[in-house]
């Protein structure tokens, strides 16, 4: 009887030995991840336009692989360019994001003319890649640039802290209390319990931002921007979801120990950015 108590306990046991262990290495590299992020947030328009730039670059070379593993041949070097060119260019003018989509839009359609075996969908993937990554997450540097000084680095720090405080206080609820699953066959463990305590954590992040008083927005626009970021921040997560799942990957990189790829990393990013820059503009606040 001991014996057999013994022996099952110990696979629990060493179970949450490996849960703890994998929290913590997790929970490690996610506040490095953050911190760089924050830094350069805080340093800066040049400083989050280089950082953007280089997680563009990862976030799309991450797409291109995936969409290789689904028989697809992106020109790699424009689409890898573009990302890059698309957060830097904000610090020349917001009118060079037109002139990169003109000249992406026209070199893949050169290289499409001379190369007889590229076929549409090569050019699509091609297009999209850089489109998905570089150019939705110039939003991050447009925000940075449009309020100067300590209340741009607050706001655009608060911008993407509703995002990671959304994933975060989804995934609590979720674990804890999610019963009906949001989308099971794109990412089983998303549950609509999860789903309302993630526009929590967005909303309570964008009432800190109103009770500042720096930026001018009521109660109202924070409570409705909160939910909108928050929205959009999980429609990124299940595209990303769609994308691993319709090529047959778990995660879309190994970069980040716990997290998986810079992708899975910013998934959320790439819409509730370019979201709540718009609704800023939109309500007067930029």
């Amino acid at each position: 009887m001991d014996t057999k108590d013994t022996n099952v306990a110990a696979p629990s046991a060493k179970s949450a030995s490996s849960r703890l262990h994998s929290f913590i290495v997790r929970a490690g590299f996610g506040l490095i991840y953050a911190g760089l992020f924050i830094a350069c947030l805080a340093l800066g328009t040049i400083p989050t336009a280089v950082f953007i730039s280089a997680m563009s670059w990862l976030c799309c070379y991450e797409f291109f692989r995936m969409v290789r593993l689904d028989g697809k041949v992106p020109n790699e070097f424009l689409g890898l360019v573009a990302a890059v060119l698309f957060p830097l260019s904000v610090l020349v003018d917001a009118v060079w994001l037109t002139v990169l989509n003109f000249l992406l839009v026209l070199s893949l359609g050169l290289w499409y003319v001379w190369s007889p075996r590229t076929r549409m969908a090569d050019v699509a993937v091609t297009a999209f890649g850089p489109i998905y990554t570089g150019y939705m997450l110039s939003a991050v540097v447009l925000l940075r640039e449009a309020v100067p000084g300590f209340e741009g680095a607050l706001l655009s720090i608060g911008v993407c802290a509703s995002l990671w405080i959304s994933d975060s206080f989804a995934y609590m609820v979720g674990s804890r209390l999610g019963k009906h699953k949001m989308a099971p066959k794109i990412s089983p463990n998303k549950s609509w319990e999860g789903f309302v305590g993630g526009l929590i954590g967005s909303v309570l992040i964008w009432v800190i931002l109103w009770a500042t008083g720096l930026y001018g927005f009521d109660l109202w626009f924070a409570a409705v921007a909160g939910v909108a970021v928050g929205v959009m921040g999980v429609f990124g997560d299940l595209i990303e979801s769609r994308i691993k799942r319709g090529v047959g990957v778990k995660d879309s990189g190994h970069l980040i120990p716990g997290h998986g790829g810079m992708l899975d990393r910013s998934d959320s990013l790439i819409f509730g950015c370019i979201t709540a820059y718009l609704l800023l503009h939109i309500g007067g606040v930029l």
